[in-house]
């Protein structure tokens, strides 16, 4: 089994770390790993580089980790700090001369085709991104350049929203509850990444107790929560809290399975 490398592109929530127009003693650190940018990883293995989600900071997330291409991007849901980038994969386009892979659910591919009509016409500009959907299913592996992926279905408040297990690297996001039958997917991995929104209840997010039970009952040893909103608090103290084998993420962070 090949190793598997993750690259925290953004570990933000929606509206990022710091918020607009918020002057609280997060939004206003000059500890780097209190920025956050939209939740995105880059998943390598081989010669390939698999991004998941695009959101709308893809290509500051892009030129900061210095990723030059992708092989394809894999989508967990359509809300739009996951796909708002889609765009801005033009310049991948030219240089790799092919249209990128867009590995999604139909219901997503639906919702891209609404709000990337452009890039799907029949008499589409020149200049729009070129798209390539490849419908995936929450029950159904599919491969990656060689790469298995695994997904698994999570719930996030009402609405569906998939998770990967690549090897021996789980990575969930939008989170707030999962049956049984998906959690078994992840027990054996040596690295899972799951939410944590703050440390309050959310309505389709898990918090970060929530993300912390949720975490030990998968019996998975590493666990490096994401997607955080600057109400977690402060990223330092926030991280000497949390149990071993437990960490926060931050952009930039890199890891190995």
């Amino acid at each position: 089994m090949m190793p598997i490398q993750l690259e925290f592109l953004g570990t933000g929530t929606s509206g990022g770390v710091p918020l607009i127009g918020c002057a609280c003693p997060v939004c206003t650190s000059t500890d780097s790993r209190n920025l956050r940018l939209r939740s995105s990883v880059v998943i390598r293995y081989g010669s390939r580089a698999v991004l998941i989600d695009c959101g709308p900071d893809f290509r500051q997330q892009m030129l900061r980790a210095g990723q030059t291409h992708l092989d394809a991007i894999v989508l967990t849901h359509e809300h739009m700090d996951h796909v708002a980038g889609l765009d801005e994969v033009r310049p991948l386009n030219y240089q790799q001369k092919a249209d990128m892979s867009i590995y999604c659910t139909e219901r997503v591919a639906s919702r891209l085709k609404q709000q990337f009509a452009y890039a799907f016409a029949e008499d589409k500009y020149p200049g729009a991104p070129g798209l390539n959907l490849e419908t995936i299913h929450p029950d159904q592996p599919f491969s990656v350049g060689g790469q298995p992926w695994i997904p698994i279905l999570g719930q996030h408040g009402t609405w569906p929203v998939l998770g990967f297990r690549i090897g021996d690297v789980v990575y969930l996001t939008d989170v707030s509850g999962m049956a049984e039958e998906e959690v078994a997917k992840i027990r054996g991995a040596k690295i899972l990444v799951v939410n944590a929104l703050r440390r309050e209840s959310h309505v389709s997010h898990f918090s970060l107790s929530e993300a912390q039970a949720f975490a030990a009952s998968t019996g998975v040893p590493n666990t490096y929560f994401t997607h955080i909103s600057h109400q977690m608090g402060d990223h330092a103290e926030t991280d000497r809290e949390l149990p071993a084998g437990m960490h926060l993420a931050y952009d930039g962070l890199q890891l190995e399975a």
